[in-house]
């Protein structure tokens, strides 16, 4: 009975919905964070200075529709282009349907609440700050391993 599944678990990322699409997105900032390629590996390495636009206390973007505008460099998610982006964190939602993987527990769609990507420790708030000041040459000094999501609490 697909009728009494989510969505996410019912529908390709083609099939949904302009809503259903944005409703994956966890708010965990991690995306607006800059990555280093490494040239040796092809990993990506994140680094702590965040988009100027990311708003590191709530990880929402202070300028979402008009962001590609405002900051050349960020690339706007589509079904077609998720499989491509090997920088998209590994907690991502749109990455992890894409590869045929289910969402975890602190989803917000999951859970129900918004807070646990913050529990979980997947967030950025409080971890990222502005990328402003901050040259290119100057990144290699704000690498950060993003942490792994912490386990549901009982």
């Amino acid at each position: 009975m697909t009728g009494d599944l989510p969505f996410w678990k019912t529908k390709t990322l083609n099939e949904m919905s302009r809503a259903e699409w944005e409703s994956l997105c966890d708010g965990c900032g991690r995306c607006c964070l800059n990555k280093l390629e490494d040239e040796d590996t092809g990993k990506f390495l994140y680094t702590r200075a965040a988009c100027k636009l990311l708003d590191v206390k709530t990880c929402q973007c202070t300028d979402y529709p008009n962001r590609a505008a405002r900051v050349p460099d960020c690339v706007t998610l589509t079904p077609g282009n998720v499989g491509e982006l090997g920088w998209l964190p590994k907690t991502c939602a749109y990455r992890l349907l894409d590869e045929g993987k289910s969402l975890p527990w602190w989803h917000p769609l999951v859970s129900g609440r918004a807070e646990t990507v913050i529990e979980a420790g997947i967030s950025v708030s409080g971890e990222a700050y502005s990328e402003e000041g901050i040259t290119v040459e100057q990144l290699l000094d704000h690498i950060w391993k993003l942490p792994k999501a912490k386990r549901k609490s009982l």
